[in-house]
């Protein structure tokens, strides 16, 4: 179980990352990321967050430092999904009940990465 749910997570930060974000199919994320950060430079940063959420992706499946790794994913999850509640809530797909899934992919990464992992991790 813990292998199935480590590819969907996985899967998850590489589908916003790559298909949303370098990729552009879903506008609204440039679109949350100018009403942020500003206009001027939505796209570059919207690429950049794409990059970074790849990144995180191909952490996810190398299994190095899991705890960290998890700890990392909660709270940016959590931190991005605060920010876009207040700041743009109007373009989240569930409006500001986006929060709510935020915190139910981030009890999966807990619950994956602190009570199935393996109780020796390879790493941290």
């Amino acid at each position: 179980m813990h292998n199935i749910i480590t590819w969907l997570i996985a899967a998850v930060w590489l589908a916003n990352g790559l298909l949303c974000k370098v990729l552009g199919i879903v506008p609204r994320h440039e679109q949350i990321v100018a009403r942020i950060l500003g206009a001027e430079y939505a796209h570059p940063l919207t690429v950049l967050i794409g990059i970074s959420e790849i990144g995180m992706a191909v952490w996810v499946v190398s299994r190095l430092f899991i705890r960290l790794n998890a700890t990392l994913q909660i709270a940016i999850v959590l931190t991005m999904n605060v920010i876009e509640f207040s700041l743009a809530p109007d373009l989240l797909l569930w409006g500001r009940l986006n929060i709510v899934f935020a915190i139910l992919f981030s009890a999966l990464v807990y619950y994956n990465d602190f009570v199935l992992a393996p109780s020796k991790p390879k790493h941290a």
